[in-house]
């Protein structure tokens, strides 16, 4: 008769994580960072039909890497979870704490488990609160336990190095497009200390928003808004030496008419009165052109949140 073969209890639960952490660093990572109006959840996915992404409830979401159908599962439970709470009691008591305890029984019964292999995934759920300091972020690791976060977070891939430059980078009252441009800058370096480029089409951006009116704070970011967002830095860099060209070219106009005025008439009275005149006349045209780009900008702004 043959001896049985024997594992501790301890090693066959370092075999489990071994084998969940290599699944979840195959994975593209996902960045959480906290701003100034709510959370952002920026992903480097390129597919526009399988979230890394979503929306759980009226403040709450989610945010994974790993396995898309064990994610997808757990993601499907949630929602779940915060209808049938939300039905049975009220919106308010849907909060993200009780949501990441129940993921964290679902991870933690099933990592511990022998019947079934542990689960290839690591969690985010984050709610916006009323105030800053009323947010609240949590990592739910593979092995079911729960991480409470605060200003940044990554997971998945290089997370290690991503968290590490975040941590030096990262402050406290940053704008959307701050926050947006750190998360993209974390996302293009990896373990060797090189770095790619990523463009708007190889990200998933959405946020919670506080400032939103709608009682729902998730609103994705796509199209015109994000790649407006991501070049908004450097806009304002560019924008001063365009604003100095057109204060000289306006005063270049004035002085033109004047002497023209003078050569006509041979007072100076009329060629300050034109030049006064071309001035404020271009001034009024550059003001009314560039109102237009605005509105259709925020058009399509509010049309991306609605996909």
């Amino acid at each position: 008769m043959s001896t049985p073969f024997y594992v501790s209890p301890q090693q066959a639960m370092a075999d489990r994580a071994e084998y969940a952490r290599k699944g979840i660093a195959r994975g593209r990572s996902v960045v959480v960072l906290q701003y100034t109006d709510g959370v952002v959840f920026v992903a480097e996915n390129p597919s526009r039909a399988l979230h890394k992404v979503s929306e759980i409830y009226d403040r709450i979401a989610f945010a994974a890497v790993g396995k898309y159908n064990e994610f997808e599962n757990l993601r499907i439970g949630g929602v779940r979870y915060a209808d049938l709470r939300g039905y049975t009691y009220h919106r308010e008591d849907v909060t993200a704490r009780g949501l990441a305890n129940v993921y964290a029984q679902t991870l933690g019964t099933i990592f511990s488990s022998a019947a079934e292999k542990p689960y290839e995934v690591e969690l985010i759920v984050a709610e916006v609160g009323r105030a800053a300091e009323d947010d609240q972020i949590y990592r739910l690791p593979h092995d079911g336990s729960i991480v409470d976060e605060h200003g940044s977070v990554a997971v998945g891939g290089n997370a290690d190095t991503i968290s590490s430059y975040l941590d030096q980078h990262h402050r406290d009252g940053m704008t959307l497009a701050e926050a947006l441009k750190l998360a993209v800058d974390s996302l293009s370096r990896d373990n060797n200390g090189g770095e790619r480029a990523l463009t708007a089409e190889q990200l998933e951006v959405a946020t919670l928003d506080r400032t939103r009116p709608q009682q729902r704070k998730f609103k994705r970011i796509l199209g015109r808004q994000l790649s407006r967002l991501l070049d908004e830095p450097s806009a304002e860099g560019a924008g001063k030496p365009d604003a100095d060209a057109d204060a000289d070219t306006e005063g270049g106009a004035g002085e033109s008419s004047g002497g023209a005025g003078k050569g006509s008439d041979g007072k100076a009275s009329d060629s300050k009165g034109a030049g006064g005149k071309g001035s404020t006349g271009k001034a009024g045209s550059g003001s009314s052109g560039s109102a237009k780009p605005d509105a259709s900008d925020d058009a399509d702004g509010s049309s991306g949140s609605k996909e």
